[in-house]
């Protein structure tokens, strides 16, 4: 087993998805700013401002924070980027990820004091590249997703101070560790610069065609196949946590999704939380993870690579939609005061609506004129709103995501605490 327990590593998307990925769970965050980050829309939502507040929040709270310098540089941008790492050191945070090893040495030149962890993107899958690696400084390898656990176990032996981190949850792509041109030739964006349009979810027509005759065919598809032709599941591997685990090889498990919602980022780190902490306790149970994680929006859920072989798999692919609709709607988010919430959906009186709340909190019970904290019979907690009132006492008949005033609870309820109700209508089964 490792010498220490394996760290949790979520997305940060923004300074609000880093709270709630640190305080549902995770030990570490990973986000970007500016262009040099392969998430350039995630990274946008980040300043150098509200970034320097996000590593202060989390070395506050004894969390690790990652910055992104994991984009492939033009000569053309080499002095910029010269710049944002120097930038980018001074706000101190515990790690670079590149992917580059000419920006790897880049860094150890300008930011020596910086740990480098290498990106997936660099496709480290045998010993041979890892140890290169290493020679150049790094000291953290994110391994290519196509990596079986058996290489990831080969790798530590020969590097056994090589941290090992590995891609235990996310969106897949079906191209080589994301080694992918699709939607530069459809859409003018580089996905290995940052702006992937996503355009392997896109349906596509079939057609077959004879140069000879100069006839086209329409291909028409089998019922219920569909032509999402490029769609890759999304990877799950909630229920191997313990095989993981014990193989002993393994450091960090990384959780992918930096573009994804918040309520992504709380449940996918306090449910991979829990696997951890029942992993080291002795009390795996799969079954209780899966069913949080299903309540995420996805694409159906593959294992992926790392236990299985890719010719071994046939459900790894998606051919019938593109992203599902998720089981559960967030309805409500407490604010940092734990006075009130802000409606992310809709709100009524007399409803009750499940109380999804961050890593390790007890709460309590309550009755009064606004409403209830209560505990039914299935372990969960609810609340119920007889009044809705806004911070100003004004009273409304319902509350919808329009509505940007923050609205009054019947008792105090811990920052960024969620509600959150089952959405049937809309999901995919």
């Amino acid at each position: 087993m490792s010498k220490q327990k394996v760290e949790l590593l979520s997305p940060a998307g923004n300074l609000e998805k880093l709270k709630i990925a640190i305080n549902y769970g995770a030990d570490a965050v990973y986000a970007g700013v500016s262009h040099f980050s392969l998430r350039i829309r995630a990274s946008k939502e980040f300043t150098f401002e509200t970034f320097k507040e996000g590593i202060e929040y989390a070395h506050a709270r004894g969390k690790k924070v990652y910055a992104t310098i994991n984009g492939f540089p033009f000569n053309s941008q080499i002095e910029l980027l010269k710049k944002h790492i120097a930038t980018m050191a001074a706000l101190k945070p515990d790690a670079f990820i590149v992917a580059a090893p000419g920006v790897v040495q880049l860094c150890r030149e300008i930011a020596p004091e910086i740990d480098i962890h290498l990106s997936t993107q660099a496709n480290v899958l045998n010993y041979l590249d890892a140890k290169v690696y290493w020679d150049m400084g790094v000291r953290r390898i994110v391994v290519a997703r196509e990596i079986s656990l058996k290489d990831v176990v080969e790798i530590k032996k020969y590097l056994p101070d090589m941290e090992i981190e590995i891609f235990v949850h996310g969106s897949m792509c079906f191209a080589y560790s994301g080694r992918c041109l699709i939607s530069a030739v459809q859409m003018g964006r580089v996905p290995n610069r940052g702006s992937c349009a996503n355009d392997c979810r896109f349906e596509y027509t079939l057609y077959a065609g004879n140069d000879d005759h100069g006839t086209l065919f329409r291909l028409e598809e089998e019922p219920g196949v569909g032509t999402y032709i490029f769609n890759s599941k999304d990877m799950n591997l909630a229920s191997h946590i313990k095989e993981i685990l014990d193989s002993g090889a393994v450091d960090s498990l990384k959780i992918e999704g930096r573009t994804k919602s918040p309520y992504y980022a709380a449940v996918t780190a306090k449910a991979y939380r829990e696997a951890i902490d029942d992993y080291y306790d002795g009390k795996f149970e799969p079954e209780k993870y899966q069913r949080e994680l299903h309540t995420t929006k996805n694409r159906g859920f593959t294992d992926a690579y790392l236990i299985h072989r890719p010719f071994e798999k046939v459900d790894s692919q998606n051919h019938d939609y593109a992203l599902s609709k998720g089981s559960y709607e967030v309805t409500g988010l407490v604010t940092e005061d734990e006075e009130h919430f802000y409606c992310k959906y809709k709100v009524y009186p007399n409803e009750d609506i499940e109380i999804f709340t961050p890593h390790n909190t007890v709460l309590q019970e309550c009755d009064n004129e606004i409403g209830k904290v209560f505990k039914k019979e299935d372990g969960l907690y609810y609340i119920n709103f007889k009044k809705i009132l806004t911070d100003t006492n004004k009273e409304l008949e319902s509350v919808h995501s329009g509505n940007v005033n923050k609205i009054k609870l019947p008792c105090k309820l811990p920052y960024l605490t969620m509600f959150r109700i089952e959405n049937t209508e809309t999901n995919i089964d």
